[in-house]
């Protein structure tokens, strides 16, 4: 294909110059000519534009121009999208008992004055990383308090969600032990195994599942499974159903085999009253900090947490900010350790994430610092609670109970005796969003219901859902 020199403005027809924004008229842009576009297809080798899309079926194809209406006007156009916001039953305009991974928790207004602030509201991570030290320190805070909340020895400056920090997290394991099994309990978060068997299946990585027992992970079924292959096993405390794991049996059993116990957290601020998972002997932590300071946002973006010990940190993903001091002798902050694709050798590389969540993170060490170590507390006890009061009511009545005995923290599964996605429809109507029917995981479970109850519900609230349910 020969080169051309691009016409400047002042040489293109008046027809195809851009209109400046300021005259008020939409952009004008130079056609590509039939000349052009054949050009363009005998360089890729196809005698035509329908010849691009020949793999996809033509019922599927659409052979007519786009149905678009007329343009609309700024106030026309934020008015429309006004409606339609309208239309979403969000936790603003709902009472929420869904979880499953997003909680609905309050959010003290200074934690968005203060991350929301423009010095870290527009910075993006940072390359040039010793000219950005506010932002380096606050990255430095964070990996502290997280290390703090979950017993370990190192944090990471955040990763894009639970999710993929759990699926990064086994790749680590796989790393240090260079073994290719990982065992994941059912009780795990549905979606993180779904992501885990999708980031992994490249990698030569076999994930192995574990089914629950009684909604919670059966020590023996791991044992039967446990390999000299296995690089870690991994399980969530408290689990997918809000239910508390025999997590020092399960670190006790990995480690006797040399593999390693990886724990997700989904709901962070249980460590405000459960022993954290470094006590216990978790060797790796990964899970979701949206709880932490994040509002749900109908899904994001979210913020990944991962911290270890130290003894693997060299196999750690992610930024790593470390404290130090200036040829004067004066504190200061850098990134250290970084094992990023972008930095080393690919192949020496330990992951190819080259983002991370850091203004999420930011709020998360802001709600931390506000909350204080008796705050945490507190709000861990309203949650654990009100969920025991939301519990003990629904299922005194007539066709609710419990699906799983033992202890939970503020998620629990309740039998219906109806479907629950039918109640879900019922209660939207008198503006309460309903728990998660599990069937959609767990088709077995295809008459349970996962509810949460949070700090941000109120014993009137928690009365009123009791109340229409009865009336079902």
């Amino acid at each position: 294909m020969t080169a051309r020199r691009k016409p400047a403005l002042s040489e293109a027809p008046e027809t195809t110059r851009v209109a400046p924004a300021s005259a008020g008229r939409q952009h004008k842009y130079i056609p590509v000519t039939d000349a052009e576009r054949a050009e363009m297809l005998a360089v890729i080798g196809v005698d035509s534009v329908d010849a691009l899309f020949a793999d996809i079926p033509s019922a599927v194809r659409l052979d007519r121009p786009l149905n678009l209406p007329p343009a609309l006007s700024d106030p026309e156009l934020m008015a429309h999208l006004k409606r339609l916001a309208e239309r979403n039953v969000d936790c603003d305009r709902a009472t929420c008992f869904l979880g499953a991974g997003a909680y609905d928790h309050y959010v003290p207004s200074v934690v968005w004055h203060l991350a929301g602030r423009g010095e870290f509201l527009t910075a993006y991570t940072p390359y040039q990383a010793e000219l950005m030290q506010g932002e380096l320190q606050a990255g430095y805070e964070y990996q502290s308090m997280l290390c703090e909340l979950t017993g370990m020895d190192v944090a990471n400056a955040s990763m894009y969600d639970g999710a993929s920090a759990t699926a990064e997290a086994a790749v680590m394991a796989r790393d240090v032990t260079k073994r290719d099994e990982v065992i994941v309990s059912t009780a795990v978060h549905p979606e993180y195994r779904e992501v885990l068997r999708t980031y992994t299946a490249p990698l030569g990585l076999d994930i192995v599942e574990v089914p629950h027992r009684g909604g919670s992970t059966a020590v023996e079924g791991v044992a039967d499974i446990l390999s000299d292959r296995t690089a870690a096993v991994i399980i969530q405390h408290p689990n997918f159903f809000g239910g508390l794991e025999r997590a020092d049996a399960l670190a006790a059993l990995a480690h006797e085999r040399g593999a390693l116990l990886l724990c997700a957290v989904a709901e962070p601020l249980s460590l405000g009253i459960l022993k954290p998972p470094g006590a216990w002997g978790a060797d790796i932590v990964a899970g979701e900090g949206q709880p932490l300071g994040n509002n749900l946002n109908f899904g994001g973006p979210y913020l990944g947490m991962l911290a270890t010990r130290q003894e693997f940190v060299r196999r750690m993903p992610g930024r790593l900010v470390g404290a130090t001091v200036d040829t004067d002798g004066r504190r200061g902050f850098v990134l250290t350790l970084q094992t990023r694709e972008q930095h080393i050798r690919r192949e020496k590389a330990t992951s190819n994430v080259c983002t991370n969540e850091a203004l999420l993170a930011l709020a998360a060490a802001v709600y931390m610092a506000v909350l204080g170590k008796q705050g945490f507390r507190t709000v861990a006890e309203l949650n654990l609670r009100k969920a025991a009061y939301a519990k003990e009511a629904i299922t005194a009545l007539p066709g609710y109970r419990l699906a799983f005995e033992g202890p939970t923290f503020n998620e629990f599964v309740v039998k219906t005796p109806r479907a629950p996605e039918e109640i879900n429809r019922r209660l939207a109507e008198h503006g309460i969003l309903g728990g998660a029917p599990l069937g959609r995981w767990y088709p077995e479970l295809a008459d349970c219901w996962l509810l949460c109850v949070t700090e941000q519900r109120t014993r009137p609230e928690i009365d009123r859902l009791v109340s229409l349910l009865g009336d079902l």
